[in-house]
């Protein structure tokens, strides 16, 4: 085990530059109603918790990434002589997967004290390990060679599914398209090549729709077995309808060597889906069209706001999956990063990698305590709020309402006080409005206009009496306009 940690520090680290999808991208709203209806409540809610689990975790390596054959950095690393011998132990590694320490209900209590308020789980990544209970594999936390099926608490998916609502926690299945597990995907009459299916679906209609049938099927099992799924997250955008003409197509943020149509047929899929869940949300990832209720900008907070549905994957840290001897992001980044992204008009969805024996990070427990207690008193800024042009300026990122007030969250540095006078350009408070400091007694500051700027007083009493060290929000009772 110890050479397997050494063995995977650069690839765990290399993979933390990996983009899935720029935040540069065509939008195309769905065309339901009830779906558009969904998806305002789920720009209510701003704050998610993403975890990505599997058997990987026992050598704290990246996920799936270091079965895939292509010349990236973190994919195969040098160290690997016998790519096949490597992918066998890898793949032996839900054979020694026992994480007898699994508590869902824990992690489902910090992150509703977090402030957190949905989770988004990866029921299957690209390596085909299912941690469902599927009965189309048995590459799964619940077969028989993996010792943890005997566990009254195997099927985790359900588990962790159940935990979570018992908060009121929205829940979201992470499902990835691709699976390099699955015959009929990675055919083993041929090697694999990359990432993607390794034979012509064209040439082999009758493999391939073998292989779209088995995804939608476990997609359906989803559906049907594990109570209100609120979002279908689907990763492996390489996974989609094109047209193939001779030259390899390009899709933005992913590495595509060979032109080929990997079409499961979303639109029956999703079809299938809201048959069963007519309020989900489906997030196909990466790929143009009505089936991405969302966009995912990964690892990376847009520079400018954007307008359209969106929500940023961050890791909190080491790797998307659990690495070893982890640092966490400081609590101070977080506050900051998530004011940052909803004043942009997006979500934050911040990364766990649970670890082999089913726990979670101990600092990561603290992180989450921090940044809850920052939002006790300060959420209403984020909550149910919408982007407020300018949306941003130095220090400044601005929220609104629905009920017409404004929110200035000032993101202070280490050790840093409010300034005796606050500019804020491009919007100015309503006649007769007050300003607030969030948490405190209450007692209004003064303030003066010009144009469209105003600028406000802050008293020695209100620059001492802050709730916090990390960001301080000022309420204004009504903006004009």
């Amino acid at each position: 085990m110890k050479s397997a940690k050494l063995l995977f520090v650069l690839l765990t680290a290399s993979a933390l530059n990996v983009m899935a999808q720029p935040h540069e991208q065509v939008y195309v709203p769905d065309p339901d109603p009830l779906i558009q209806k969904r998806i305002d409540q789920w720009q209510d809610i701003k704050f998610g918790l993403l975890m990505h689990w599997g058997p990987y975790s026992q050598w704290g390596i990246v996920e799936s990434w270091s079965i895939c054959p292509e010349d990236e950095g973190w994919c195969v690393p040098d160290t690997v002589k016998d790519y096949f011998a490597y992918k066998k132990r890898y793949e032996d590694l839900g054979k020694t997967f026992n994480p007898a320490k699994f508590d869902p209900v824990k992690w489902a209590r910090a992150a509703k004290d977090a402030g957190m308020k949905y989770v988004v789980f990866t029921t299957k990544h690209h390596d085909g390990f299912c941690m469902f209970d599927s009965k189309y594999t048995d590459y799964k936390i619940t077969g028989k060679d993996c010792p943890y099926h005997t566990d009254p608490k195997a099927n985790v998916t359900k588990e962790i599914f159940n935990a979570f609502r018992n908060e009121g926690m929205w829940v979201g299945a992470y499902f990835s398209k691709p699976d390099w597990h699955c015959p009929d995907y990675w055919w083993h009459q041929f090697p694999p090549y990359d990432r993607n299916v390794n034979y012509d679906p064209a040439r082999y209609p009758d493999r391939w729709n073998s292989y779209v049938n088995f995804t939608q099927n476990q997609i359906m099992e989803l559906c049907t077995e594990y109570g209100k799924i609120d979002i279908f997250w689907f990763d492996g955008g390489w996974v989609q309808k094109r047209e193939v003409k001779g030259e390899t197509p390009s899709i933005p943020g992913f590495i595509i060597k060979r032109p080929i149509n990997q079409d499961i047929r979303m639109d029956e899929l999703v079809t299938k889906i809201r048959s069963k869940q007519p309020e989900a949300i489906v997030v196909d990832r990466a790929v143009e069209g009505k089936n991405q209720n969302y966009l995912t900008p990964e690892n990376m907070v847009p520079d400018k706001m954007l307008p359209y549905p969106w929500e940023s994957c961050m890791i909190l840290g080491g790797g998307w999956s659990y690495s070893f001897n982890a640092r966490m992001m400081p609590t101070r980044r977080i506050i900051h990063m998530l004011s940052d992204i909803i004043a942009k008009g997006g979500n934050l969805l911040l990364n766990i990698g649970p670890g082999p024996d089913g726990t979670w990070y101990d600092e990561a427990y603290i992180r989450l305590k921090e940044v809850g207690d920052w939002l006790r008193i300060n959420g209403e800024a984020i909550y149910s709020t919408r982007t407020l042009a300018p949306y941003y300026e130095g220090k400044l990122r601005y929220t609104r309402d629905k009920n017409g007030a404004a929110y200035i969250i000032y993101l202070l540095d280490e050790n840093e006080k409010l300034p005796e006078e606050i500019k804020v350009n491009g919007f100015v408070p309503a006649k007769g409005a007050r300003i607030t400091v969030l948490g405190t007694n209450g007692n209004p500051m003064r303030w003066t206009s010009e144009g469209k700027n105003f600028s406000i007083k802050v008293s020695e009493s209100q620059r001492k009496g802050v709730t916090s060290q990390h960001a301080v929000v000022l309420k204004v009772s009504r903006i004009t306009g």
